[in-house]
């Protein structure tokens, strides 16, 4: 999704410069990428395990890049990836330039500052991710037995949220839940596949889909404008994370709200949390219904009329008279055009 997102933003600056732009990710056709590599690229944006390998089978090489930017660069120090980024820093230029983008960088990419980067000098944007002044920080404590309807309350509010939960199953469940009750609300985490993934986003975005139940594979790089509410239904596990799924909201300037549930035995260690994040939330004891949980989050009670969700409406074009379609569907549509040009297709 990041990567994604990053060529969407490129795109109008490669196309006015006449600069060829090639996105290489797991989960796409890997002979399509290694096609459009293989017609030379001046810019690549790329997943780390899809890259190496294509260069693996020889259809790319990085001998002669001369700029590298390791985007989310703690992430992938934390989830392992370290290998394969540095045997890719390996071959690029020597001599060229190399940049560690992330909201937060800490010392577990001390690695590549020390091997990689010569007389760095560090920039920062924002002071801090958690120190947003257009930001308010909630710690909302709830009851056990009221958690479900204090979501359901906030998942119905006028205007998107994304609600962050810690595994793709309760992401789906709660999903389901959302549509039986009235709410338009769909699941993004690594069990969709891309096409899926990709969907989804796009309905979010365009407000087809109003409610985005997320694992955190939303908490980083996702960009939703005008995105006012992130809730954490499920807290996250240590301050980085907290950090980056509250900056989808509040965004470019833009002000926005961080909402945290919190059940009694959780209370002492999101203290902890908010501590070490910089943060000095506002703290609410809420149940579903009251006026001061609507006042923070804007929620109401839902319709209770179960939505279907359909996939948006594609335009498709009639088969042409006299020729079969069958075991073709995936062709590319130049490829089906020569094929009527020739007659009958052959062996296929």
């Amino acid at each position: 999704e990041l990567a994604q997102q990053v060529t969407d933003a490129l795109t109008p600056y490669a196309r006015a410069l006449s600069l060829r732009l090639t996105t290489v990710v797991g989960g796409l056709s890997i002979g399509r990428q290694a096609s459009a590599l293989r017609g030379g690229a001046e810019v690549v944006v790329a997943t780390p395990g899809r890259l190496k390998d294509l260069i693996d089978r020889g259809d790319c090489r990085l001998d002669r890049v001369a700029i590298t930017v390791l985007d989310e660069a703690d992430q992938m120090a934390d989830m392992g990836f370290m290998p394969q980024v540095t045997a890719l820093l390996d071959q690029v230029r020597p001599d060229g330039q190399r940049l560690l983008f992330s909201a937060t960088l800490d010392r577990n990419v001390d690695r590549l500052v020390r091997n990689y980067l010569h007389d760095p000098v560090v920039h920062s944007v924002d002071p801090s991710a958690g120190a947003v002044t257009t930001m308010e920080h909630h710690l909302l404590h709830v009851e056990d037995d009221d958690k479900h309807a204090t979501t359901t309350e906030i998942a119905a509010r006028d205007g998107r949220v994304i609600m962050f939960l810690d595994t793709k199953h309760a992401a789906d469940r709660l999903a389901k839940k959302l549509l039986a009750v009235g709410v338009r609300a769909s699941a993004l985490h690594g069990g969709k596949s891309q096409s899926q993934r990709t969907r989804t986003l796009a309905q979010f975005k365009d407000g087809h889909v109003t409610v985005l139940v997320a694992t955190n594979v939303a908490a980083r790089g996702i960009h939703v404008d005008n995105l006012d509410l992130v809730v954490n239904v499920d807290p996250p596990s240590d301050h980085k994370d907290y950090l980056h799924r509250g900056g989808r909201t509040a965004r470019a300037g833009e002000s926005g709200t961080v909402v945290t549930l919190v059940l009694p035995h959780q209370r002492r260690e999101m203290t902890r949390l908010m501590a070490d994040a910089g943060i000095t939330p506002q703290t609410t004891r809420v149940r579903s219904g009251q006026a001061e949980l609507s006042r923070i989050t804007g929620a109401q009670a839902p319709s209770g009329v179960p939505v279907v969700l359909t996939p948006p409406v594609t335009e498709t074009r009639p088969a042409r008279t006299g020729s079969s379609s069958r075991g073709r569907r995936s062709r590319p549509a130049q490829d089906r055009r020569r094929s009527s040009a020739k007659g009958k297709s052959q062996g296929r």
